[in-house]
């Protein structure tokens, strides 16, 4: 994104009022439903390899990723193999982390069974959270939900690695499952009052 829409001095969430590409992610992308199957899934990869470190480092290296994994195509990413591992393990335009690498590839093959069984994910995760989004009225922002350790566990079961319930509860927030925005933002009036 090389554009921001929004004025620096609207009301916003604490961690996007210093950073110009966070501030961009959070007025464009951050709680904005998302349903669709890809693209959710894409999400949730991102948010795996942020585990342990900032957003603002995942944001930056998003190209990188992008490029690295076959623009998240799990149909693409589900036929790496070591020498992909390896090369991906060189690239330094993503984060380098081989356990994450690993499972990237072993949760885009159980994204692909999980459509092989007839499952969409898009409606598997959206169906888990039935009274999505889940809308935060306190103004302080939890590390994980019941509802986010239905939706880990069930990923688990199906295959998926680095879902735990903190991560899978940061997805949530992206992709608009949980209306986290602090109650003076300006998203969480927007966003609240189309729900």
């Amino acid at each position: 994104m090389n554009h921001e829409p929004f004025s620096p001095d609207l009301p916003r969430c604490t961690w996007a009022q210093t950073n110009p590409l966070l501030r961009a992610y959070h007025d464009e992308e951050w709680g904005v439903p998302v349903k669709e199957s890809q693209q959710l899934w894409a999400m949730l990869m991102l948010e795996g390899f942020q585990a342990g470190l900032s957003w603002l480092t995942v944001l930056k290296r998003r190209d990188g990723f992008l490029r690295a994994f076959a623009g998240f195509d799990p149909a693409a990413v589900a036929q790496f193999d070591q020498q992909d591992v390896e090369r991906l393990m060189a690239d330094p335009g993503i984060i380098r982390a081989r356990a994450k690498i690993e499972a990237t590839i072993g949760n885009a093959r159980a994204y692909l069974a999980m459509q092989a069984n007839g499952e969409d994910f898009a409606t598997f995760a959206w169906g888990l959270v039935p009274d999505a989004p889940l809308c935060n009225v306190t103004g302080q922002v939890l590390a994980q939900s019941p509802e986010s350790q239905a939706l880990s566990k069930a990923l688990k079961k199906r295959g998926f690695k680095f879902v735990g319930p903190v991560i899978v509860y940061a997805w949530m927030q992206a992709v608009g499952m949980v209306d986290d925005h602090d109650p003076q933002c300006f998203c969480y009036h927007t966003r609240r009052l189309k729900s």
